[in-house]
């Protein structure tokens, strides 16, 4: 269930639906936009695909991927086999990821965040502290 202020954050991309899918870098789920999927899926069509990796790359990527929208009540149905690859059992969390949302099982997230919070000082000035932050924009 999306709680009524988070979906009043969506409101303006609801109507387009999302695209759900597997996470490359960790045990969690994306959660795409419609708009931001299309992005991401006209940079992949970019790829050639008579080069083996990248033909690897948007099997690997695209795998498991589903359309899915919030019903009537506001609830999101996240398919079982994403489930199980998330390892979400009971309580979730979403992460904001800038432009998607990631879903989490509780107890990962937590996991996750505490396990990099020793190391959030030196990323950060790593990857923040070390750029002209104008370039960023």
């Amino acid at each position: 269930m999306i709680s009524s202020a988070f979906k009043k954050q969506l409101s303006p991309v609801l109507q387009e639906g999302f695209v759900i899918k597997r996470a490359v870098f960790q045990p969690c789920l994306e959660l795409y936009p419609m708009q931001e999927w299309n992005e991401m899926i006209n940079k992949m069509n970019k790829l050639n695909r008579f080069v083996k990796k990248n033909n690897d790359f948007i099997r690997r990527f695209t795998a498991g991927v589903k359309i899915v929208e919030l019903d009537a009540s506001g609830r999101l149905l996240i398919p079982k086999d994403l489930c199980q690859f998330a390892g979400i059992k009971k309580q979730l969390v979403l992460s904001s990821a800038i432009n998607i949302i990631e879903i989490w099982d509780k107890d990962k997230y937590e996991k996750t965040i505490d396990d990099t919070a020793l190391d959030f000082a030196s990323l950060t000035e790593e990857v923040m502290g070390n750029s002209d932050m104008d370039e960023l924009s």
